[in-house]
């Protein structure tokens, strides 16, 4: 779920069809990081599992800042917003999961897809970038969509795990900003690093008064979060790093076909009809954004 920061390098932008590919692979590869993530839920709360997140791609991160010789550059950085981020990745991560509790991963997707609206919004608020009048009006039906699927059941007005979904996404729009200002003085390497690392501590640390022992049974799904969360975040990295943005971006949709799939092979359990109508209405405001983005 959570992607962090997207690029490594200055953008080459050449190579679109295969950066649709790395695309492909990071949403399945994140999709699979999420199902172990749900898997665990019955047996550690929602912030331990954020912590094992962290964890457990932790020596990946190592293992590739020392092949990109990438270690020199990890004190070089602006610490206030690297906590800042840390704390929105624990809130997200333990929001997101709390939501998977109850809800299948396709609708936790669906709502979470309110994220590229709250950067675009975001961004005017906080970047200043300039937001079309037009837009707003996309970015309002988009939202109100989200609303809509707040609304799981025919009794009740937004359950705790749709407003989870929702303050993970909130938390990931806020993340995702600090990104683009960190960028101007930080590698890519350090997001990293320190997102991981402060992850792991933090809600390591929060963790503890509720924390439940590893069970043996339980190490293919720990490794699973740890191995696919690291796989997702460098095939995510190479996506943008060699195609456009507006390119690769629609095809992080695919999420909520993985979604679906594991909630019925793997729990079955079926996605309402609030969130096919939701989910459509909102993937076709954001590829109208992207393709006016393009243009």
């Amino acid at each position: 779920m959570y992607k962090g920061p997207a690029l490594l390098s200055q953008p080459v932008f050449d190579r679109p069809l295969r950066g649709i590919v790395a695309m492909l692979l990071a949403v399945a590869f994140f999709s699979a990081m999420d199902a172990a993530m749900k898997a665990l839920t019955p047996h550690h709360g929602p912030m331990q599992i954020a912590c094992l997140r962290g964890a457990f791609a932790w020596p990946f991160v190592v293992l590739w800042l020392w092949r990109s010789a990438q270690f020199r550059h990890l004190l070089r950085a602006r610490w206030s917003l690297h906590l800042l981020r840390a704390a929105l990745g624990i809130t997200m991560l333990w929001a997101f999961v709390f939501s998977l509790q109850t809800l299948g991963l396709a609708d936790a997707y669906a709502i979470f897809f309110a994220a590229p609206f709250m950067i675009t919004l975001l961004s005017a608020w906080w970047l200043k970038e300039y937001v079309a009048p037009r837009h707003y009006l996309v970015l309002a039906i988009g939202l109100a969509a989200v609303f809509y699927m707040l609304k799981p059941d025919a009794g009740q007005w937004f359950s705790l795990g749709a407003l989870g979904a929702l303050l993970a996404a909130f938390c990931y729009a806020v993340s995702a900003i600090t990104v683009r200002v960190l960028a101007r003085s930080d590698s890519a390497g350090n997001m990293v690093f320190w997102l991981m690392t402060f992850l792991t501590l933090g809600a390591g640390l929060l963790a503890l008064p509720h924390w439940q022992p590893l069970q043996l049974a339980l190490w293919p799904l720990y490794l699973l979060v740890g191995v696919s969360g690291f796989l997702g975040q460098i095939a995510i990295t190479e996506a943008f790093r060699i195609a456009p943005a507006a390119v690769v971006a629609p095809f992080e949709y695919t999420a909520l076909l993985w979604g679906i799939g594991f909630d019925i092979v793997l729990w079955q359990q079926y996605p309402g009809s609030s969130v096919y109508i939701g989910a459509s209405i909102i993937m076709l405001c954001g590829l109208y954004l992207l393709l006016q983005q393009r243009r």
